[in-house]
């Protein structure tokens, strides 16, 4: 009996003992966890350490130290800091936890344990779903640009950007994985800071169209990339669908710099920066240019050269020569940047402010200046039990911009190489016996546009219960455009006899207001000790309102008092318009993650737009992802060669509203220019109750994988999106008084391809690292189908089959020998070339491919980065656009031995028509594929600190250095007629204190 009481007790103590030991396990709420983090044996700053599944956090402080109470049991830490992957820490009876981050070979951690940025949630790379790519503050800091889209040039598969222009404030076109929408919007949707931007522009036609292209000015010029945190882009149905409508064509999540609790620090960069275009095309110099224009008269059989040909009839001096390239464009730019930041705080509240003022000159021959002007703040705060935490953040920021009223580009390009000097003696403009036009005459008129933007966003979060949080993210957003051209009667001939009643100026006031107001309830539950559930609900409110108003004056008593409309004899409204847009949504998200090895997600969403009629008003919209970490199945845990291993897919449906607003109402048209000056009001459009949205349909396959012990990285990507219940304008006969009505149409767009994304590590040790990556996207866009094209207005635009951005031209077969003109196919044989049914030749004008590569080297202080970006594809060549050869303007260099037709002055009828077919036809296409060292910085970490928040670096910054390319017309990115992308230097110093 007493050995058997003996066993009990001792059984009942190692039970006692047990839970004794166990219970910190267990129960941890309330619990202080302290510790220190450091990089080798130097702490680290503002290393940011989170409770898994909270919105608990703090940072590391001056010293590298942090303390943190817990909110739940068996919690797990996670420490971030951007230059490292993420640690991972299971608290256990733990109460103090130090960290020691390094890059060395042997520590062997998972670099898809990074946390990105989803929009509505957070989550570890290696967990998601979905299709995130992810762009960092490191490499925007390099790049001596203005605006984050030049930033992102090259660096993101499936994301394409083009500048429209290489004039500052100018515009850029924005894809992600190709065009879905015929007619509708293709623009990505932009979030800044939680609050959705407006991204098109408020320019007009009437101001700025001579000087942009489609009078696009960039609204995000505002924003400083320096203040840029990160960059997250969604691309696949997963992560888009909880956007809806708004997410059809891609998402671009902005995120600015943000407070940390730490000792109060300044940071200051200054830098300076040299400018000036990128690759300027050979011209005719004044004898090759004579000899071609006395060829031409030739061939006319002309024995007598006009009276108005003043080049070459003896008027201009024949042996002058102007490198017009260089005098109007060829200028060299400065730009001179300061930025400053003040950053700290403790624990519960914290802040960071920042401020650029920017002054850059143009190219362009005169004293221009584009003047910016921007800051961002945030402040966070959380109460001492860390429920509530609330975090401010505001953008604003102001451009000024100076220039001509037009792109000086095409004038320097046309302009023949002997015309007249520009100054008399007396320094007065010279009009040369009034047998020219003086360029510089157009200078007299200026451009001017003054940007204002305020972005600013409130986030609140409430801890209701354990693993339940309330959120609310309430945003507003204010967009001011104001621009004029003044164009005095002095840019006209003086011997005209122009006066100010002939001066005018035209006014463009655009206006854009919007609000947010979006609730959301978070709920993260353990199912098991193996399984996770994660749910998110919540709703959208969302109004935009934009005006604007354009006005044209003329007949001023003096050109002092253009500006003042009172002073104009005449006065014209252009535009006076508002409208309103308005969108509600309700959204969810479901996550089940099993192992964490299985994970699968649910988004939907459902969509009301004020864009659409009464019967279709409503859409519903929704994803599944999945995805697969088979690295850590039992059968693959031995293989020390796989790092990481996941399969993940996805698909779900997405709409698009953006078709402008009122599309589907009957509209009208008022006008001042009715009979007797009386008002007239005209039927612009015809209501359709039943326009619709366009369906996105999306579908992905993918597979990331690392090896030896993530020194290689590897993901393949392959998309398929169909876009169907295409927005158009469906044609209408005469007789109806309209020529079109807005409507769907059963038309479907394919966007399909691959994505590759390869990341390097070849050499990492604690003095000398190398990384290298490498990205490639192989897109491909068709028309699958298009009921009735051929009765439409798009039946010359679109082929089944075919590209949307494809033309169909004429094909020339070659030169007649008789006539010495050119010969096109008659595909009808009617001997005729008419261009409905000649035009039978489709070229594309998509990339075959497009991607970058990036190389970094450290070595203890140094750091060295080169980027290249390249693309393949086919584009005009340097014959379009230009007037004939043998006329009275500048040809490219390639007109010398080129395989053209004969010469003509333009006398030879024949020879203008065939001339005219040649410029629409597939002789005007050509390779302008190109590889572009994209960007190199080099920087050096002055010792003058062994702090290490104290550092001071200096640096040098290139971009757009140098382009390879076959095409040998200027840079290969350009649109015709305006100024390419531009080369900049930069030099600079930083200090952080």
């Amino acid at each position: 009996m007493k050995k058997f009481y003996f066993k009990l007790n001792r059984q009942l103590f190692t039970v006692l003992l047990g839970l004794f030991c166990a219970a910190p396990m267990l129960a941890q709420t309330g619990k202080t966890v302290t510790g220190t983090v450091k990089e080798l044996q130097v702490p680290l700053v503002g290393v940011m350490v989170k409770e898994e599944g909270t919105d608990n956090s703090t940072f590391t402080d001056a010293n590298g130290q942090y303390s943190l109470t817990l909110q739940q049991d068996n919690a797990k830490l996670i420490f971030e800091q951007l230059d490292f992957p993420i640690r991972e820490e299971e608290v256990l009876n733990r109460s103090v936890i130090n960290v020691r981050f390094t890059k060395e070979e042997e520590e062997g951690i998972q670099l898809k344990d990074v946390v990105i940025n989803a929009g509505y949630y957070n989550i570890k790379d290696k967990e998601r779903t979905g299709s995130i790519a992810r762009v960092t503050a490191k490499e925007i800091e390099n790049q001596p640009v203005n605006s984050i889209l030049d930033a992102l040039q090259g660096r993101v598969p499936g994301l394409e950007i083009t500048p429209t222009s290489g004039v500052a404030g100018g515009g850029y076109e924005v894809k992600i994985r190709g065009q879905n929408s015929i007619a509708a919007g293709n623009n990505p949707l932009f979030i800044v800071d939680g609050v959705p931007f407006d991204t098109n522009s408020m320019g007009d036609r009437s101001t700025s169209g001579v000087l942009f292209i489609n009078s696009s000015i960039n609204p995000l010029n505002y924003i400083d990339p320096q203040s840029i945190e990160s960059i997250e882009v969604l691309k696949d149905a997963d992560a888009t669908a909880i956007y809806g409508s708004r997410g059809a064509n891609g998402v671009l999540l902005i995120t600015t710099k943000k407070g940390k609790a730490t000792k109060t620090s300044i940071s200051i960069d200054a830098s300076t920066t040299v400018i000036n275009a990128t690759k300027l095309p050979k011209l005719l110099t004044t004898e090759q240019y004579l000899d071609i224009r006395k060829k031409a008269f030739v061939n006319d059989g002309v024995t007598k050269y006009p009276t108005t040909a003043y080049d070459i009839n003896g008027t201009w001096d024949m042996t002058r020569y102007t490198d017009w390239q260089k005098l109007l464009i060829g200028n060299t730019a400065f730009n001179h940047n300061i930025r400053t930041s003040i950053n700290g705080g403790n624990e519960q509240t914290n802040f960071m402010i920042g401020a650029n003022i920017m002054k850059e000159s143009s190219v362009f021959y005169g004293n221009y200046a584009y003047n910016k002007l921007s800051f961002f703040s945030t402040l966070n705060h959380k109460t001492a039990n860390n429920k509530l935490k609330l975090q401010w953040t505001t953008n604003y920021g102001q451009d000024k911009n100076y220039l001509p009223t037009q792109d000086l580009t095409r004038i320097a390009r046309t302009l023949v190489p002997n015309a007249p000097r520009l100054f008399n003696e007396d320094g007065s403009l010279n009009w040369e016996n009034n047998t020219w036009t003086n360029p510089l005459a157009a200078l007299n008129a200026s451009y001017r546009n003054n940007t204002r933007n305020l972005n600013t966003n409130l986030n609140t979060s409430y801890q209701l219960i354990d693993n339940i949080v309330l959120r609310t993210n309430i945003g507003y957003n204010r967009s001011d455009l104001d621009d004029s051209q003044l164009n005095p009667h002095t840019i006209r001939n003086p011997s005209f006899g122009a006066t100010s009643q002939q001066s005018n100026m035209t006014k463009n006031s655009g206006h854009h207001e919007g609000w947010l107001i979006e609730p959301q309830l978070d709920a993260n539950f353990n199912l098991t000790a193996s399984s996770k559930l994660s749910v998110l609900v919540g709703g959208t409110l969302n109004s935009q309102t934009t005006t604007k108003l354009v006005i044209m004056a003329n007949g001023f008593t003096d050109n002092q008092l253009m500006n003042v409309l009172s002073a104009a004899k005449n006065v014209t409204i252009y535009k006076d318009t508002e409208e309103q847009y308005k969108y509600a949504a309700l959204y969810g998200r479901v996550n089940y993650n099993l192992h964490e090895k299985y994970f699968v997600n649910l988004t939907g969403r459902r969509d009301g737009s004020s864009r659409f009629g009464p019967n279709h008003r409503f859409a519903n919209f929704g994803a599944v992802g999945a995805a697969w970490l088979f690295s850590k199945e039992s059968f693959l845990r031995d293989v020390s060669w796989l790092s990481f291993g996941k399969l993940r897919g996805s698909y779900g449906v997405t709409g698009n509203d953006q078709i402008g607003d009122y599309q589907y109402l009957n509209t009208y048209n008022i006008s001042q220019n009715g009979y007797d000056g009386n008002i007239l009001l005209t039927t612009a459009r015809l209501y359709n109750p039943d326009f619709s949205w366009e369906k996105n349909k999306k579908l992905e396959f993918a597979l990331e994988t690392a090896f030896l012990k993530n020194r290689i990285n590897l993901t393949l990507n392959y998309y398929q999106n169909r876009s169907s219940n295409q927005l158009v304008g469906y044609s209408l006969p005469t007789i109806t008084g309209f020529t079109s009505i807005q409507a769907n149409l059963n038309a479907v767009v394919e966007n399909k391809g691959w994505e590759m994304d390869l990341q390097v590590n070849p050499i990492k040790s604690a003095k000398f690292n190398w990384s290298t990556s490498f990205n490639l996207t192989i897109p491909k866009n068709r028309v699958v189908a298009f009921d009735g094209l051929e009765n439409t207005s798009y039946a010359n635009m679109y082929v089944i089959g075919k590209s949307l951005n494809t033309k169909k031209m004429y094909h020339l077969q070659g030169i007649n020998p008789t006539t010495g003109l050119y010969e096109f196919r008659d595909y009808n044989g009617d001997g005729k070339i008419t261009a409905i049914e000649d035009k039978q030749q489709v070229v594309s004008l998509d990339p075959s491919f497009y991607g970058g590569f990036s190389n970094s080297v450290s070595y203890e202080n140094f750091n060295i980065e080169l980027f290249f970006q390249f693309v393949k594809k086919k584009g005009f060549n340097e014959f379009y656009s230009y007037a004939m050869p043998g006329t009275m303007s500048n040809q490219p260099f390639s007109v010398v031995n080129g395989n053209l037709q004969n010469y003509s002055s333009g006398a030879n009828q024949a020879a203008s028509i065939a001339y005219s077919n040649y410029n629409s036809s597939d002789a005007m296409i050509t390779d302008t594929s190109f590889i572009r060292l994209k960007n190199v910085s080099l920087s050096y970490k002055l010792p003058l600190s062994k702090n290490q928040s104290n550092q001071y670096v200096i640096y040098a910054q290139g971009q757009n250095l140098w382009t390879w390319s076959k095409y040998k017309y200027g840079d290969p990115e350009q649109n015709t007629g305006y100024l390419p992308s531009l080369r900049r230097i930069s030099i600079g110093f930083k200090a952080n204190f």
